[in-house]
This record gives C-alpha cells, structure tokens and sequence, in this order.
C-alpha cells in the first residue's frame, strides 16, 4: 500500500479565476464576528498550493490512513460494466466517514486559536460523529445539533457521539431562538436549521466557536488526502481512471477525491480527459436544477452570503434517508466548477441509492451509507454505459459511511420503498426568485 501523504493540496491555483467574494446580508448591522482561525482562512484564500499537514494531524492520520482501494470486480459484474470500477473507502475509521479528516484538522486550529468547544449541525449525523471523535481526540468539549427527522431514524449516531463526550440536541430544539421558531412552525426538517442553532449556540460565549464539515474551501482542502492517495494507489496496481465519482451535500466528499485530479491535470501530470462527477439527491437537486446565485449559509440569516448553486435556503427539503446530502447549497468551489463546465453532474433518487448500495452490500460485503449509494448508483450506471458517458480506461468512486448505522432506511427498502417524488418545481421558483444572481463578471 502508498504511503500517507505528508501535504494536502489545494486547487485554488488551478482554477484560473478567483472565487466570488462572500456578501454581507442586508440588515445584518454590518460583517459578522469572524471565529475561523486565521490558518483556515488563509487555506480558503491563497493561491499556495500545498500545505503541510501538522504532525499532531498527521499522527492522527496515521491510524486508518491511507485507506483501502480495491477493483470492485462482484459489482462490476453485477452492473454489467464494460470498464473497471475502482473504490476508494473512506468508512473504516472511527467515525465511519472521510468527515473525520477535516474535523480532527479543524479540532486542531480551533484549539490552537484558543476556543474550548466546537458546537456544529450535522445531518445524517456522519459529520457530527467526526467531530465529536476529534473534539475527544484533541481535548475540546462538543456540541451537536442533529436534523430531528435524522436522529429519529439513525438514533445510535446519536449513541455514538454521545460516546464520545458530545452534548446532542434534537433540531429544532427549545434551546436557540431559530429552534424554537421553527417548532412553532412546521417543526423544521432541514441541515439549514440545525447550523442555524449551532450558529447562535456558539455566538452566546466566546470560547465556543462554530464549525462545519463540508462547504467551506478549507475542510474540501482537508479531504484531498483522498485523492491523493487515490492517485498514487491506482499507479501501484498498474492501473487509471479516466471519471472519478463522488456524492455531493456541499462538497467535501466529491471535492476530496475528485480535485487532486483536476489539479494533477492542470500541473500536466496527467492527461486532462478525466471527467469529475459530482452525484446529489433527487431531493435536493442544487447542480442540476438549481441556480447560481448569493445564498444563506444557514437559516439564520446573518452568516455571510456564499455564491453558490442553490435551491433555496427557504426551500422545504422533503424528509429521505439521503440526510447527508440534503443540504440546499454547495461549496462556493464546486458551485463555481460547476458554472465553468469544469465538472459534471447527475442527481440520483433515494431508491435508486439505496438499491446500488444494497447491490454493492451483497457482492463486495461493504455496506454503505445511502449518500455514497448515489455515488455508486452513478458509478454503475457510467461504467455500463447506461447514462451516455463510456469511460475508456475505469471509474473511481469515493464510498464513505458505514451503512450499519443506516439499517432503517435498507429496511424501508426491503419493505417496499415507494417511488422518489421529484422535487417541487413550483416551490424550487419560489425559494430561488428572491436570490441575487452572480454576475457574469464574478463567477462566469
């Protein structure tokens, strides 16, 4: 096996374009407190391109890096591809998923810069486990606001960061204005929601600082250990890919197997033909049906405004076991990737997911989470040339989660699962026509 990578490597200079600027929200009373260590900013901004990893991190790392990739020759023949498909696993260390790269490295700056507790939001709840295991790790206390609907249906993530020291909360939760609002409301359903919480929890004592797992360029940065290793991993076998396959909340999945290659192709390292595919929910469609345009971070209103594809912060997001990516926006990199045809996207319904992680259960014996199912429905579908795109040379997708802590929603699958509905267009109009467009001067 390669060995672990000593520096992540940022995609920024590659690009050829700066990313938009953040906007400060109207009536907001002027730019908000930042709390992001000053590293992790200068990793969102810079054009460096590599970046040490810290040896507190990287020791970390050293304990389930680098991960396995394998030829998935069961699923290949179950699929009926005509090209290799090769799998990156990101689900064997503590926290079941590559989150756990990002938060052990934002727990370490965080610490550095003087704050005693991290307090975050988490959808399926992969991300708020990460960080709960790091928080443990490194020494910092931990606050988690889960989707309520989620933590219902995955109760033992909960289990699992309450192991770990975590304080968990329902959202929406009696404990935050914008909880307890929407309680009084429909209840609230939504990733926005809960980062809405863990914005205001944190803002009430300055040794709390709030943080997040996937949008933000730093923590996509964090995750180019993935493809990183991914590279040199498949040179080891002989072997290349000409697609690389990833699912998409806000990004870090995809970004984190999928940019190494992009910059690799750029620094004329390798043959620039490899086509970047970035798979959401059915659900939440921001690639595929949604528009670029200045967007909420969060439900709260007073974060900064990201330029980002988006289907609305205000867009009800109908409940699935997707709740990973069930997020309205994604990262201001992948969105302006996106914008530049630089790469590709397809959505993927929850049953269609769920049967593509349930095809790769029986042949490679690795149950995934039903996010990374949409990476492998998409995967399966390429390799077979069932969508349009005939790779020559091989797909690599990313899988992450450990799907034992998603048993409820295979189960849904088992009895019967009904049909995807597709996401409201009408209400897709609505909760984007309030949105200022990116001019053609910042983002095309």
């Amino acid at each position: 096996m390669t060995g672990l990578p000593s520096a992540w490597r940022s995609v920024l200079p590659h690009l050829g374009y700066d990313l938009p600027a953040d906007l400060t929200p109207e009536g907001s009373g002027g730019p908000v407190v930042a709390t992001v260590p000053l590293e992790l900013i200068r990793q969102s901004t810079s054009r460096r391109e590599f970046w040490p990893i810290p040896e507190p991190v990287l020791a970390e790392y050293r304990r389930y890096r680098p991960t396995p990739l394998w030829r998935a020759r069961r699923f290949e023949a179950e699929t009926r591809a005509t090209v290799p498909i090769y799998v990156k696993y990101e689900g064997g260390n503590i926290s079941g998923s590559h989150k756990f790269n990002t938060a052990l490295a934002q727990a370490y700056y965080y610490q550095r810069a003087g704050f005693r507790e991290l307090v975050t939001g988490t959808g399926a709840g992969q991300w708020g486990s990460a960080l709960a295991a790091a928080c443990a790790t490194i020494g910092l206390a931990c606050t988690v606001f889960m989707v309520g609907g989620s933590l219902r249906d995955k109760p033992y993530r909960g289990s699992l960061m309450r192991l770990y020291g975590a304080e968990l909360h329902a959202s929406p939760s009696a404990l935050t204005a914008a909880g307890r609002k929407a309680a009084a409301g429909d209840g609230g359903n939504s990733l926005a929601l809960a980062i809405g919480e863990a914005v205001e929890y944190a803002r009430a004592d300055p040794k709390r600082a709030f943080c997040i797992g996937s949008g933000e360029t730093y923590s996509i940065l964090h995750q180019s250990v993935i493809g990183l290793e991914a590279v040199d991993q498949l040179a080891a076998l002989g072997a290349d890919v000409d697609t690389v396959v990833g699912c998409v909340g806000a990004g870090s999945n995809f970004g984190g197997v999928a940019l190494p290659y992009f910059a690799a192709a750029r620094n004329g390292e390798r043959d620039a033909d490899t086509a970047l595919v970035a798979v959401e929910s059915s659900a939440t469609p921001k690639l595929t049906r949604g528009v670029y345009a200045y967007d909420h971070t969060d439900s709260t209103g007073t974060g900064p405004m990201e330029a980002m594809y988006t289907i609305g912060s205000g867009y009800a997001i109908p409940a699935s076991h997707s709740a990973g990516l069930r997020f309205h926006g994604a990262a201001k990199v992948i969105s302006a990737m996106r914008h530049r045809n630089q790469i590709q996207a397809r959505a993927v319904g929850q049953r269609a997911a769920l049967d593509a992680g349930r095809t790769f259960a029986r042949t490679e014996l690795v149950l995934a989470a039903p996010e990374s199912g949409h990476a492998l429905a998409a995967a399966a579908a390429i390799a077979s040339g069932r969508d349009g795109h005939r790779p020559r040379r091989g797909v690599l997708v990313c899988v992450s989660g450990h799907g034992l802590l998603d048993l409820s929603a295979y189960d849904k699958l088992l009895a019967g699962l009904p049909e995807d509905a597709p996401a409201d267009e009408g209400g897709l109009r609505a909760a984007t026509a309030v949105l200022r467009a990116v001019p053609p001067t910042e983002g095309g």
